[in-house]
């Protein structure tokens, strides 16, 4: 019997230990529950684009398929994986950022040699074009087959034509050449001999200032003999650019008969932007790629031309080249490589800047689908590199595609925070600013009179070191 009770009195005691345990743990966690930050309840979730629009649940806005963001009860976001500014970043889920097709790169320092890649065309050597006048009236008899782009050889007779001038010129020389046949052997005086060869040099001398051609003076002092044809020959090995005569056709003294090019030496017009003429030189060396003949050349810069192309916004470098062949035809366009070295420098790719003619923009990953819009300043442009002078320090991660919709983002971002209350903008980086946020933190400078509001602690510092810069936008 006894037995039995102490056996119930045992169990009893073990109940009411485990009611006490149990409501002690209970009063523990109410009381904890009690203590926890109102922060920490999301009231609801809203588009930071499209303010307006709320919903008790997360997931993406109907509108403009950003991520929803969550409000606790003080009215701030609460995200626990936001950065402290997420109010002047862009966020993108992971999601969307595959199908706008957001890839990352790396600011990297970069030196070494580098290859400025642009294009040029090929051009006559002005210094080996050669034209072809009349030096005389005359009328056009006989033409070869001498179409415009024909390869021709230095003497190769392109026609020939007549011209009433010559007749006494060739009289002339003929008559020259005569007197010094008519001495008699032994009887000639060397003053006579050295007067008879001036005048015929003189004679010849004329017919060659008259456009007669040297074979043809040759010709004639071996037949002795008048012609009515004079020819027009080529004065080099070539082709023929310009044909400006036709069968028959009358010419004025000065008229352009023929106006051919010595393709031997060929020169290449390659365009290069104003950052890269530093870089660009005389008596550099460039690499000049045929594709369409799958051949390459060794060329000289021989001039950077001083003149800017405002339609495209280059400048022109002459190149100089052996063309063997003649392969290279004037008009035809080629690659151009020039080979530079660079210093080390701070560089991304050339895609990951946004340029609108006021600042350059470059997207940094924050992580967490936060992005930042950061201006910078840049410097040169190889290849596919651009230099960042400011803004960015080597190793961070920035947008190097999909950055046109990130910007699209930003800016409906900033355009619908505005509508909310954020009436400023940040001197700095130019983002909209709510003021009473931005007052709360801190964040504003007083100068000349006038409040300015930042977005971060950063934008803050750099107006305060130089408010003159950054007050004159």
């Amino acid at each position: 019997m006894t037995k039995r009770i102490l056996i119930a009195a045992f169990a009893l005691a073990g109940a009411g230990l485990i009611f006490a345990a149990g409501s002690w743990v209970g009063w523990r966690s109410a009381t904890t529950a009690g203590r926890a930050p109102a922060a920490q309840k999301v009231l609801y979730y809203t588009c930071p684009m499209h303010p307006a629009y709320r919903s008790d649940r997360p997931g993406d806005c109907p509108s403009c398929g950003m991520h929803l963001e969550p409000v606790s009860a003080d009215g701030a976001r609460s995200d626990p994986a936001a950065p402290p500014d997420a109010s002047r970043l862009v966020r993108i889920s992971a999601e969307r950022q595959q199908v706008i097709g957001v890839s990352l790169g790396t600011a990297e320092m970069t030196a070494g040699d580098q290859i400025i890649r642009t294009v040029g065309r090929v051009a006559a050597d002005e210094t080996r074009i050669y034209r072809i006048n009349a030096a005389v009236d005359g009328w056009i008899q006989e033409l070869k087959a001498n179409a415009t782009g024909v390869v021709v050889r230095k003497n190769d007779v392109l026609g020939a034509y007549y011209a009433p001038e010559f007749m006494g010129a060739q009289q002339a020389y003929l008559y020259a050449l005569g007197a010094l046949d008519r001495f008699v052997k032994g009887s000639e005086t060397p003053e006579q001999i050295k007067l008879t060869q001036a005048n015929i040099q003189q004679a010849a001398d004329n017919l060659r200032n008259m456009g007669m051609s040297e074979i043809q003076v040759e010709a004639m002092a071996k037949a002795r003999e008048l012609t009515q044809r004079i020819w027009i020959t080529a004065p080099s090995n070539g082709i023929i650019l310009e044909r400006n005569v036709s069968l028959g056709q009358r010419f004025a003294k000065g008229t352009e008969l023929f106006r051919l090019a010595d393709l031997a030496h060929v020169w290449v017009l390659a365009d290069i932007y104003e950052h890269q003429a530093d870089y660009v030189r005389h008596g550099a060396s460039a690499r000049v790629r045929a594709p369409q003949r799958q051949r390459e050349y060794r060329a000289t810069v021989s001039d950077v031309e001083p003149l800017f192309d405002e339609g495209t916004r280059t400048l022109k470098a002459r190149l100089e080249l052996d063309n063997p062949g003649s392969a290279l035809k004037p008009g035809m366009f080629v690659d151009v490589d020039f080979p530079v070295t660079l210093p080390a420098a701070l560089t991304v790719p050339a895609d990951a800047v946004l340029n609108t003619g006021l600042r350059s923009t470059v997207f940094v990953d924050r992580g967490n689908g936060y992005f930042e819009p950061r201006p910078v300043e840049t410097g040169w442009r190889v290849g596919d590199r651009i230099q960042v002078l400011k803004g960015l320090m080597a190793g961070e991660r920035i947008v190097v595609s999909g950055n046109f919709l990130l910007d699209s983002e930003s800016r409906m971002k900033a355009a619908a925070q505005k509508v909310a209350g954020a009436a400023a903008q940040d001197p700095v980086c130019g983002m909209a600013v709510d003021e009473k946020k931005a007052a709360a933190a801190g964040r504003t400078s007083q100068y000349q009179g006038r409040t300015y509001y930042f977005c971060a602690d950063d934008c803050k510092k750099s107006f305060d070191a130089n408010p003159a810069k950054y007050s004159a936008k």
